[in-house]
Order: structure tokens, then C-alpha cells, then sequence
């Protein structure tokens, strides 16, 4: 029988032709069935950015927004989505002060939001730290988190949330602080247990469950594109592929394909997800 024409969505997924197979890695998503993509910023590092002011992220948002108008020639819909990575507290903390980290990484979230309500991206990206750090430094990556969904609500968009694995609990209560309905806070590689929208990782075998369950929730591959790491988190070609897979063993039905890759991506973003 043959697989359906629906829309297949990455909902988080990096190409970066600077650092790793680029455009290349977008044609195996768009041949291997996928249609529309999620296109996340990458952090300031690996593009050679080493920022001082919140304007220095305008250099990897712009680059984001190249990468992004390279791939839709390939026939994919883009939606970009911008912030600033939580492990930047880190990498900023080398050269400046936890507070000016915290203060410089705001700063570029500002920048962000303002390329949302440019329409030039569809969402914001934030999140804390998924490794063990002192408590100050928890601290003020909650308040860099807290910041990025005030800045969620004005602009009327989704946050994508990078962090630790798990539920994530706390993060109900400051999305409705900052006004931010709850069901358009992604966790970014989630499990289960997490009251966000969970947006998994195309081989998680716990799909057949949540299905069941009738829970919303999207699909990733988290794709890095850095020939350092080839294939990580999974490769470029995994939705539309486990998509497939989970629907020619019966796991999952057209009408939960569109669900999840159209239905769902709709409401969480806003965005429109049609065939062309």
C-alpha cells in the first residue's frame, strides 16, 4: 500500500553548510518524503560568533535566515526559529561576569523577538542548562528562561525549551506568569512525563503509547549537521523515514499522520502547513 501525501514536519532540525553537509542533508529530508522543517539557530560558537552586545546575535540570526531561503530552493518549507542557547552561559562566563551572561544573553533574545515580529522567524528558542551547574548559575538561566517567555507572549509565538531531560514541571507556572498558553511551551527532545508540548525524537519507541493516549505532540530529529558528529542526535532523513515505518506496521494512520505533521504544528506555531 502506498504511504499517503501528507506533510511530514522536523520540528527541530540545524543545517549548517559552514560546519557540515548543509543543503545536502535538507535534499536527503525533502527525498526521503519530508516536506516542511523547523530550522533552529545554532548556537553563537559554532559560527564563529563571540558576542559582546545583543546587536553581535544578529550575525548568527542572519545566517540562520540565509540557510533557511537556501533550503526552501530545495523545495522544503522553512520556518526559522531564533534564541540563544542556554550553554552560552558557559561559554560567555569565560570572559565576562555570570550577571553580564545573563544580561548579554537576554540581549540577544530581544534580537530574536524582534526578527519574530519582522515575520522573518515563526519562534523563539531558550531554555537552562541539561548538565549540573551551581545554583547561581540555575538562577540566572531561569531568569534568561523567564525572560524568553515574556518576550513569547508579546510577540504571540512558540518557545522551543532546551533543557534537561524530564518534566519540567516548574516551567508551568512561569509560562502562565508570563502569559504564554502552556500548550505552546516545546520541550525540545521530551519525554512523556513533561506537561509542555512534547516535540520527540522521530525513534522513540513510546510513539504507540502517546498515540493512544490521543496526547498532541510533533516529531524531530535534532539534527546538528557538523561533520565533527555526523548524524547526531539522529539523521536528517529519520521523521519522514520512522514516520513511514510507524505507519506501514499499523502504528499510527493517515489521520494520525496529519495530525501530528500538520494538525498539531498549526496550532502550537501558528504557521500554515499545507501540501504545495
Amino acid at each position: 500500500m502506498k504511504f499517503p501525501q501528507v506533510p511530514i514536519t522536523d520540528d527541530h532540525i540545524h543545517i549548517d553548510p559552514v560546519n557540515g553537509r548543509g543543503i545536502e542533508a535538507a535534499k536527503d529530508f525533502f527525498r526521503a518524503g519530508g516536506t516542511h522543517m523547523f530550522l533552529v539557530s545554532k548556537p553563537s560558537w559554532s559560527l564563529g560568533v563571540h558576542p559582546v552586545s545583543g546587536v553581535d546575535y544578529a550575525r548568527v540570526f542572519d545566517e540562520t535566515i540565509r540557510v533557511a531561503e537556501l533550503v526552501a530552493e530545495t523545495g522544503v518549507v522553512v520556518f526559522p526559529v531564533l534564541g540563544v542557547h542556554p550553554a552560552e552561559i558557559g561559554r560567555l562566563t569565560e570572559r565576562m561576569s555570570l550577571r553580564e551572561a545573563a544580561d548579554l544573553m537576554k540581549a540577544g533574545l530581544d534580537r530574536a523577538a524582534q526578527y519574530v515580529r519582522e515575520g522573518k522567524a515563526v519562534a523563539l528558542k531558550s531554555g537552562r542548562p541539561h548538565y549540573p551547574v551551581d545554583d547561581e548559575v540555575m538562577a540566572l538561566s531561569n531568569e534568561v528562561l523567564a525572560h524568553a517567555l515574556f518576550l513569547a507572549a508579546d510577540c504571540s509565538c512558540a518557545l522551543q525549551i532546551h533543557a534537561e531531560s524530564g518534566p519540567c514541571t516548574d516551567l508551568v507556572g512561569m509560562a502562565r506568569t508570563a502569559g504564554v498558553p502552556v500548550e505552546r511551551v516545546v520541550k525540545h527532545y521530551a519525554t512523556p512525563d513533561t506537561p509542555l508540548h512534547p516535540s520527540f525524537i522521530a525513534k522513540f519507541d513510546g510513539i504507540l503509547e502517546i498515540v493512544r493516549s490521543g496526547r498532541a505532540f510533533t516529531m524531530e530529529s535534532d539534527y546538528m549537521d557538523e561533520n565533527s558528529r555526523p548524524g547526531a542526535v539522529i539523521g536528517p532523513k529519520s521523521v519522514p523515514r520512522y514516520t513511514r515505518k510507524m505507519w506501514e506496521e499499523g502504528i499510527i494512520t493517515e489521520d494520525d499522520c496529519f495530525r501530528i505533521h500538520a494538525e498539531t504544528v498549526q496550532r502550537v506555531y501558528g504557521v500554515e502547513i499545507r501540501l504545495p
